[in-house]
């Protein structure tokens, strides 16, 4: 697995340019998510030397009900990204990778486990939207939707951009976002480690077990 302990700085900017435009595309024949393939984008993981600080967010979970992140991901190790429910591609990849790796756990282990999807679009995902959604991936994976700014501040924390949906010339919708999956400690509570949208089902599932110990990949 390619994994590398990053100077924040640097990682900063590697983060800032892994953007997806899910959704838009005028040329058939490009892909309709165009990830930047500047430094970072091939890692699948990063070892944070100064991780991330836990985003101080509440928003609405799948059952219409405040989640408050911080109170309720705390001591537990958590996975975070934000994506929306009409990506095409990258956004059910990532999703759908971590279900499978999720799934060679123990038991015990996949109960510790959080896994948390926070949507970039809460215009189009509703509580129930999310909620049918994820169902389909892992209905143990948590959604959260909420005001957009709200969103955006939590992501900000973690260097992750997000933008408001728009539409593209063709009056398609596009939501830009970045692709990373932070890892949070359920020892610090911090994110210490990031995954591109490289990582594959068999990176997460060699990594998992030593994150939800708290340990380094």
């Amino acid at each position: 697995m390619r994994k590398k302990t990053y100077a924040t700085a640097a990682l900063f900017a590697a983060a800032a340019l892994a953007l997806s435009a899910c959704g838009s595309g005028d040329d058939g024949n490009k892909p309709i998510a165009d990830v930047s393939a500047e430094a970072g984008s091939e890692r699948a993981a990063t070892v944070l030397d100064q991780p991330f600080e836990k985003p101080d967010l509440v928003l609405t979970d799948t059952h219409g009900k405040k989640y408050d992140f911080l109170a309720e991901t705390k001591g537990r190790p958590t996975l975070v990204y934000f994506g929306y429910t009409h990506c095409p591609d990258v956004c059910p990849t990532t999703m759908s990778n971590l279900a499978v790796a999720k799934k060679q756990l123990p038991e015990a282990e996949r109960d510790k486990l959080r896994v948390v999807f926070v949507t970039t679009d809460p215009g189009r995902d509703t509580p129930a939207a999310l909620g049918k959604w994820l169902k389909g991936i892992d209905p143990a994976f948590i959604g959260l939707t909420g005001d957009f700014a709200t969103v955006q501040a939590g992501a900000r924390i973690l260097h992750i951009t997000i933008e408001p949906t728009t539409k593209d010339k063709n009056g398609k919708l596009v939501s830009v976002h970045g692709t990373q999956v932070i890892a949070f400690s359920p020892k610090t509570d911090a994110g210490y480690v990031l995954y591109s949208e490289a990582a594959t089902v068999d990176d997460y599932t060699k990594d998992l077990p030593k994150l939800i110990k708290g340990e380094n990949p």
